[in-house]
């Protein structure tokens, strides 16, 4: 199924900002969501292709929203990208256990982030 709309999941506003207008250049449809409650309940409205998902967030993190989306039944089948900071080894295996398919590191490289959305489509 080809990737068109997909949800950026992040606290701050310049990173959703920065993501939204990348993704929008390249021809994608982009929702928001600025916490991991918000994610959750968004998701199950907007029904996006893909979710890249900021980890340290106020209240409901990054993990435990890509835990919740990847289980529930409305939206288990929306692929998540762990979008974040926290580069360590350790917390991609993490990111990739809650159910998330792929994860990158911030500053997100556009080219990398194209080519993982290229290869969920």
């Amino acid at each position: 199924m080809p990737i068109k709309k997909i949800m950026v999941v992040d606290d701050s506003p310049t990173e959703r900002h920065v993501l939204s207008e990348m993704l929008t250049r390249n021809g994608f449809e982009v929702v928001t969501a600025e916490s991991g409650e918000e994610a959750v309940t968004k998701s199950k409205v907007a029904l996006p292709d893909l979710i890249i998902m900021d980890v340290v967030m106020p209240g409901l993190n990054g993990f435990q929203a890509t835990r919740t989306i990847t289980r529930e039944e409305a939206t288990k089948h929306i692929p998540v990208i762990m979008c974040t900071t926290k580069g360590q080894e350790t917390d991609k295996i993490w990111g990739l256990r809650q159910g998330a398919r792929d994860y990158i590191v911030k500053p997100v490289n556009q080219e990398e982030l194209l080519q993982k959305i290229s290869a969920l489509g």
